[in-house]
């Protein structure tokens, strides 16, 4: 496919065939993650491939037990990482100062660069892709499972494979809404009814309002999807392991 067609045509896929990802395939995908832009050319994040089934199996309940992790033949789990760069310094007689919270954000950063450089390289070869917000909702879990060391923070995860449907793009909102050019300009309600009103409109957005017997989408995101307290608790958890895999010295 195309690069630019298969930005264009990006979708999640949930569901997978059984064929595999060929290694020639892997190693595109891999090397395409690590030419992603990164921040001072550090690359502080890491890459864990998963392709075992019994590995599958065990991540299945970490991840929510969503199917697609099973049915799909290849994960890859990535992290915000200064481990390995820290062990570096200190072979080198430089003292690492990178335990502080903006250092956490730059890795996580580079993580997400890596994940994006690498869904557009799967896409390109034909191939599906799903990110699993539950990576960060898991974070304790997925350290233990993978026996992370300190300066290791699990950030996304890719589930990659060959589609068994082609769902349709879901919507977006105009380029209206997410440009502003020169500075930003704040957005009265008329403005806003204006930029959400054919989001709003969809059968499907109008089926799921009935079926959660809500007034509106927002309400749906704010009620259902994530509410207050689902927010606080997953956000709380994650400032903990970020603190305990030592990045909150400031």
């Amino acid at each position: 496919m195309d690069l630019l067609e298969s930005l264009l045509q990006h979708r999640s896929i949930r569901k997978f065939t059984n064929q595999e990802v060929s290694q020639d395939q892997l190693d595109l995908i891999l090397q395409s993650a690590i030419r992603a832009s990164t921040t001072g050319n550090m690359q502080v994040y890491s890459i864990i491939v998963t392709q075992d089934e019994d590995r599958k199996k065990a991540l299945h309940p970490i991840h929510f037990g969503q199917n697609m992790i099973l049915e799909a033949p290849l994960l890859l789990t990535f992290n915000a990482d200064f481990n390995r760069f820290n062990h570096w310094c200190e072979n080198r007689n430089a003292e690492p100062s990178y335990d502080n919270f903006l250092s956490f954000f730059t890795a996580a950063i580079d993580a997400l660069l890596a994940a994006q450089n690498a869904t557009i390289a799967a896409e390109a070869q034909g191939l599906g892709v799903c990110y699993l917000g539950t990576t960060t909702y898991q974070a304790q879990k997925l350290i233990e499972f993978f026996s992370l060391p300190q300066g290791v923070v699990p950030i996304t995860t890719l589930v990659i494979g060959y589609a068994a449907e082609m769902p349709p793009l879901v919507d977006r909102l105009p380029v209206s809404a997410v440009v502003h050019y020169e500075e930003y300009q704040e957005f009265n309600p008329d403005q806003i009814d204006e930029l959400y009103a054919e989001k709003e409109s969809l059968p499907d957005t109008l089926k799921l309002i009935e079926v959660n017997q809500l007034a509106n989408l927002a309400q749906i995101f704010t009620q259902k999807r994530y509410p207050k307290a689902m927010n606080v608790d997953f956000s709380r958890k994650f400032l903990e392991v970020i603190a305990a895999q030592g990045f909150m010295n400031q």
